[in-house]
């Protein structure tokens, strides 16, 4: 199959789309959040008892600035594309709080939520995979994994895979925390499904990703990114 070619700045802006309306699906699907989002959509449903306006994207990139200073604590370093990162994050934070508005219309029956959490479960992988594959900082999620992946010299799905289940640990106590022993908020059964699942099957779609497109840069800004 001859590959098609698809420029690092274009898999920056549909790794977010696709990101953006994958999580929309899941959360609408209520069977729980992905374990990379679920301590983000935890925290959300807690503080926003107290402030309304308290979004799940807000949520969002607050909880990856956190992120970010820990990753350079833990590797005792800072790069500047650190701070696009946390850009990344704000920018996804206001596609996520859209898309959770695109889809809210959706029915809620049993069948069409096990369709939507499945849909999004597999869209959600494509859009990290296509942000495995820019230059353009990813999410604070994303960075993190690249980051200590090549840092480490660790394969990047066995990374994930890490990231995946001490974040799912993570969601888990804070669910006991806000919510009680016996009400499980953003964690459910299709987390840790994820939990166990999403590195492999982000290492599949990137694969796929890769037969079906050669990734070049369309323009010259790598270096700037790279810092």
């Amino acid at each position: 199959m001859k590959k098609r070619v698809c420029y690092s700045e274009m898999a920056y802006v549909w790794g977010m789309v696709f990101l953006a309306f994958g999580t929309a699906l899941m959360e609408k699907g209520g069977f729980g959040m992905s374990v990379v989002v679920a301590p983000a959509y935890i925290l959300h449903l807690k503080i926003s008892q107290f402030l309304p306006f308290f979004s799940f994207g807000m949520a969002e990139y607050v909880l990856q600035a956190v992120l970010i200073v820990l990753l350079s604590i833990i590797l005792h370093t800072f790069k500047k594309h650190y701070l696009f990162s946390f850009i990344t994050a704000v920018i996804y934070g206001f596609l996520l709080d859209g898309m959770m508005k695109a889809v809210s219309f959706m029915p809620e029956s049993f069948l069409i939520r096990i369709c939507l959490y499945v849909a999004g479960f597999a869209i959600c992988a494509i859009g990290v995979a296509f942000l495995f594959h820019t230059y353009i900082a990813p999410e604070a999620y994303e960075l993190v994994v690249k980051e200590v992946a090549h840092e480490k010299k660790m394969e990047i799905g066995k990374v994930k895979t890490i990231y995946d289940l001490s974040s799912c640990c993570i969601s888990v106590l804070l669910s006991f925390l806000f919510f009680g022993l016996f009400r499980f908020e953003g964690v459910k059964t299709g987390t840790f499904i994820c939990a166990v699942f999403n590195g492999w099957l982000i290492g599949k779609m990137g694969n796929l990703l890769e037969r079906m497109f050669d990734f070049k840069d369309g323009l010259d800004l790598r270096k700037y990114m790279d810092q």
